[in-house]
């Protein structure tokens, strides 16, 4: 498929290999679309393929122990996800993929990419460069959860947002991404009275407007600021 092609530079697992490899692989890759009342695949399922967001935003889920879904992180067009569970043999998806809308999703199979790698030993090094970074982000984000403020990390997570979804307005930066309130707590690991308070004080600071499905980012600068700040420096401390 040439949909693959322009997409390689954004994804790692297709930009280590060679030119003639991602021809090869082109005829392989399969485009689906889904709506928001889909799941790209569901917890449990066996990992058979790598897939690659083409077009909108899907939110990775996991269930919690008494039933409640909890949103994980956001995925953006470019975005490759559960490509740690589809390298391992056997192993299943550790959680849900739900469309945040409509979606295209470009979608390789396990095998048509390993038979790649077997040919190509370098590419296969650089795979297991990307799946340790992966690690190490995944380890940096559990710090982050453990020792930072709910401020500081619901800060965070909106600046991440500003730079990944951000589109200037006349009011500010409009987050093209649409997340409930539960979304936003689950993301930065809080309760979603807590994440109201939270935003409300933000509000009142402004440094955001609008609702959680519409969010504007007033102050830029100053939330950058907040999400590695001193905790007698957040808004409305004093």
């Amino acid at each position: 498929m040439g949909a693959a092609d322009p997409l390689h530079k954004k994804i790692p697992l297709l930009n280590v290999l060679t030119a003639r490899d991602r021809r090869n692989l082109a005829g392989q890759i399969v485009e689906f679309s889904y709506n928001k009342d889909q799941f790209i695949f569901r917890e449990g399922d066996p990992a058979e393929y790598f897939h690659i967001l083409k077009e909108g935003s899907v939110k990775c889920v996991k269930t919690s122990p008494d039933g409640k879904e909890v949103t994980l992180k956001v995925l953006l067009p470019g975005d490759l996800f559960c490509c740690e569970a589809a390298v391992f043999d056997g192993a299943p998806h550790p959680g849900c993929a739900k469309p945040l809308g409509d979606v295209r999703v470009l979608r390789l199979s396990r095998k048509a990419y390993f038979d790649v790698l077997r040919r190509n030993p370098e590419a296969g090094i650089e795979v297991i460069r990307y799946l340790g970074q992966r690690l190490n982000e995944a380890q940096e984000n559990a710090k982050v959860m453990a020792l930072d403020l709910a401020e500081q990390r619901l800060a965070a997570l909106l600046v991440n947002l500003a730079a990944r979804t951000g589109v200037k307005e006349a009011s500010g930066i409009r987050l093209t991404v649409r997340l409930t309130r539960q979304d936003l707590a689950n993301m930065v690991g809080i309760a979603v009275e807590t994440a109201i308070r939270i935003m409300g004080r933000f509000k009142r600071a402004r440094l955001v407007s609008g609702t959680a499905k519409q969010i504007i980012i007033r102050d830029l600068a100053k939330l950058k600021s907040l999400a590695s700040d001193q905790p007698d420096t957040a808004p409305g401390s004093s």
